[in-house]
């Protein structure tokens, strides 16, 4: 009899509740790592770590007949991500497995995406004689503003079954947005670019009683913050939206002196190129002119971090298929509009064909419309999903491999 997710349920639990208490942060998790690797343990993966990343990449072989030669080479790939990292946050959701690292939670969910892709990873293994091809597991590090989707795509991970990957899944847990165990997605643009805009006026220090003899560069940054806003507004359509919002803003260190400089940074959401491309020349021109006509000098530092995340469409579809038939159509909801939030997975479908899911992992019966947020010291997201995640995961790999290898051409040999 095969294996069935509901089998794993405590195994996957207890992984949660562990990488939940041992959260690690940006590139490097060595202690994740290892219990990534502890749960691949004797499964049949060929597996690779990273180098500049503690990344896991692992390669099953399918055993399954298929249209093309019994080869690695040939073979349909399909791709599965789960992202590994936590934030500086200090936890506050009072859970019993607490974190237990001070500045460190999993406030985004991504233990539950680790969790429920070694749950998959022992379902597929199970039925490996009836994969049509081979599946890669990315287990990546840095997704919280480190990029370790393009760490991983530079050292190989969509190449790493011998041939490039023909179809991408990643999966996102919600501890908002969606009710308990609801699936979401969207074709097409699904999520927000999402760079930065560091700024620092360089102004003369003085006295607050006499702002005509120093360069007040609290008062020139002020405006530059409103300014920004007002700009959002006036040039940019209404329809193609551009959000801007500081988030750290320091000048000073006494009411009665007047500082030598002041500094903010922004976060920048955008929804197309068009508008990406635009506001990377708007923003800076701004803030330079007002610094200009106020007669400071001022830095101004424009990071670029994800793109656009856009989802193919017969990668959603199949996915929005296969969620149906296996749970059933009022747990899928095909979002109206795009997620202001952004992920580095935008990389991977930039490169190949791909799709993002959202499952709803808020406690039965509470309204997800008011529960904190990811991110949040507060948020906190129930295991009940693991199991369904799971299952989705190893069913996305094993009904596309099937469909990708019907659909190529008989191999006719010279």
């Amino acid at each position: 009899m095969s294996l069935a997710a509901a089998d794993l349920t405590a195994d996957l639990v207890r992984f949660r509740h562990e990488m939940h208490q041992d959260p690690e942060i940006g590139l490097d998790l060595p202690r994740t790592q290892e219990r990534v690797l502890t749960a691949l343990e004797g499964l049949g993966y060929e597996i690779s770590l990273g180098t500049d990343t503690t990344s896991v990449t692992a390669v099953l072989r399918g055993g399954a007949p298929s249209s093309t030669p019994d080869s690695a080479g040939q073979k349909p790939v399909v791709l599965l991500r789960a992202d590994m990292d936590a934030l500086p946050v200090q936890e506050r959701s009072g859970v019993a497995y607490t974190s237990r690292v001070d500045g460190a939670m999993h406030a985004c969910g991504h233990d539950l995406h680790t969790a429920m892709l070694t749950g998959a990873a022992t379902l597929l293994a199970d039925r490996r004689e009836q994969l049509a091809g081979d599946v890669v597991l990315m287990f990546q590090p840095g997704e919280e503003g480190h990029d370790g989707a393009s760490v991983m795509i530079r050292e190989g991970v969509l190449d790493a079954a011998g041939r490039r990957v023909d179809a991408a899944f990643g999966m996102h847990v919600f501890s908002g947005l969606a009710p308990h165990g609801q699936f979401v997605t969207k074709p097409g643009v699904m999520m927000s670019a999402s760079d930065g805009l560091v700024v620092t006026v360089l102004g003369a220090g003085g006295h607050g009683s006499a702002p005509h003899m120093a360069k007040d560069p609290v008062a020139v940054i002020t405006e530059i913050v409103t300014a920004l806003q007002v700009m959002v507004t006036r040039q940019f359509d209404m329809f193609d939206p551009v959000v801007l919002s500081v988030g750290l803003l320091q000048a000073g260190s006494k009411r009665n002196v007047i500082p030598e400089t002041a500094h903010f940074e922004a976060t920048i959401r955008t929804f197309s190129e068009a508008s990406r491309e635009k506001m990377r020349v708007a923003a800076p021109r701004l803030v330079r002119h007002i610094a200009a006509a106020h007669g400071v000098d001022v830095d101004v530092d424009y990071q670029t971090e994800y793109p656009v995340s856009i989802t193919d469409t017969t990668e959603t579809e199949h996915a929005e298929d296969i969620i149906s038939g296996m749970f059933n159509a009022e747990r899928l909801t095909r979002l109206a509009t795009p997620i202001s939030g952004s992920e580095d997975f935008s990389h991977v479908m930039a490169a190949v064909p791909g799709t993002f899911i959202g499952l709803g992992a808020v406690a039965p019966g509470t309204d997800h419309t008011t529960t904190a947020f990811n991110h949040s010291p507060y948020a906190t997201f129930d295991d009940a999903v693991l199991t369904d995640g799971a299952a989705l995961y190893a069913e996305l790999a094993t009904s596309r491999l099937a469909s990708l290898s019907a659909s190529q051409p008989a191999f006719a040999a010279n």
